[in-house]
């Protein structure tokens, strides 16, 4: 049997990378369905609105644009961009 030194590290590192994507897909998929001006009584534009604005809870109402659609760009915009940069520079150290 083959160990391989860093073999639960590099689990570790990749589990990390995932949830960060997940986390950001979730902000990208509701900026997305607010653009597109997604039915807000479907149960599934709900569910991920209501994802989106907990995990970008410190950043969605960051930025103070006229035009609605500017702040959700860059409100949740923001958070996705950090969970991706933190998500993927944690896994980064943690795989070396």
């Amino acid at each position: 049997m083959s160990y391989r030194r860093g073999n639960g590290s590099s689990t570790a590192a990749r589990v990390i990378a995932v949830v960060a994507d997940i986390m950001a897909f979730i902000i990208g998929l509701w900026i997305l369905m607010y653009l597109l001006d997604a039915n807000r009584g479907n149960d599934l534009v709900d569910f991920v609105q209501h994802s989106a604005r907990w995990l970008a809870g410190w950043s969605y109402d960051l930025f103070t644009f006229d035009a609605a659609w500017a702040r959700v760009v860059c409100g949740y915009g923001l958070a996705a961009v950090v969970y991706l940069f933190v998500g993927h520079a944690v896994a980064g150290r943690i795989r070396h």
